[in-house]
């Protein structure tokens, strides 16, 4: 546990009225204070300095026929719940099922490996008055996001309706679709062209057990698409905690001396006081130096060196 009688978040402010020489509430107030604090711990900690001590594993599960798995604000109780503020995702091991996948955050190295070949094939022929159209593709499962059914209106102006990714379709009309089936209703809003051919235009896919992910856009992108549950383990670096109450105290105790600099370097900064700043960047330097040190060091022994 951090010890609590030299970095709780009270000692903290302590520090930063000092080093900020702001020694009653009307100079500097706690509230700004704790501002200051959670900047550095929230946002500049984690970004500054690859922290062992934040360190986890992100474990969620996979469903069947679906490639994508974004971070979301609906359900507290999903493992992705609000990922993106919560958790960073370095370039470390991604497990899925217990075996170690290949892991990228390269669009163009994800779709090298698992190109989408997406091909076009007529679903029937327009009389200049019927805008419905329904059927089933010949081909299917279909990725999501990739589904564009085209034609010609009487002015041979190109209408075009496209998937939103959950099955509804949109553009020069509407409809839905079944990803998992290739069942489709689509209504354009003006009638194709008599003689004119209506194309779809899709990426069908075989569901399998993954071996690659892709994260890009705070998304994990799996391929093969599951055909069934898969547990995904993702090495990842959290956040750390946000200090609120006076008895609060960081993850790693040798953090608070280094935020409490940061914080107070920050506050002068804000107070054009830049001489005072740039005395305590020096400072600050020296402590995010030691946070380093321990990590390289960690770092080597997590590699198998021995020291």
């Amino acid at each position: 546990m951090p010890d609590s009688t030299l970095s709780s978040t009270e000692i903290m402010r302590k520090g930063v009225r000092r080093y900020t020489k702001s020694y009653s509430e009307s100079q500097l107030s706690t509230t700004e204070i704790d501002e200051a604090l959670n900047t550095v711990f929230l946002y500049k900690l984690p970004t500054q300095n690859t922290l062992n001590g934040l360190r986890t594993t992100l474990r969620f599960y996979t469903e069947p026929y679906v490639g994508s798995y974004s971070t979301n604000t609906a359900d507290s109780s999903d493992p992705l719940y609000n990922f993106k503020n919560a958790y960073t995702v370095s370039n470390g091991s991604v497990f899925i099922s217990g075996e170690l996948a290949y892991f990228t955050q390269s669009r163009s190295d994800f779709y090298t490996k698992y190109p989408r070949s997406i091909t076009s094939k007529s679903i029937g022929t327009g009389n200049g008055i019927e805008v419905t159209f329904t059927g089933s593709l010949d081909s299917y499962p279909v990725l999501p996001n990739d589904i564009i059914f085209a034609s010609k209106d009487l002015s041979d102006n190109y209408l075009k309706i496209y998937d939103d990714g959950d099955g509804n379709l949109t553009g020069n009309g509407s409809g839905t679709i079944d990803y998992i089936t290739g069942e489709y209703n689509i209504a354009f809003y003006t009638a194709p062209k008599d003689g004119e051919d209506i194309y779809v235009q899709s990426c069908t896919y075989k569901a399998s057990r993954p071996d690659s992910v892709l994260f890009y856009d705070n998304t994990f992108n799996l391929r093969p698409i599951p055909d069934k549950s898969y547990s995904i383990e993702v090495d990842v670096l959290r956040r750390p905690t946000e200090m609120t109450n006076a008895a609060d105290v960081p993850d790693i105790a040798e953090w608070a001396s280094y935020a409490t600099v940061a914080a107070a370097r920050d506050i002068l900064m804000y107070r054009g006081d830049f001489e005072s700043a740039q005395i305590l960047e020096v400072e600050m330097q020296k402590r995010a130096d030691d946070i380093l040190y321990k990590t390289v060091i960690e770092n080597r022994v997590l590699d198998g060196y021995i020291l």
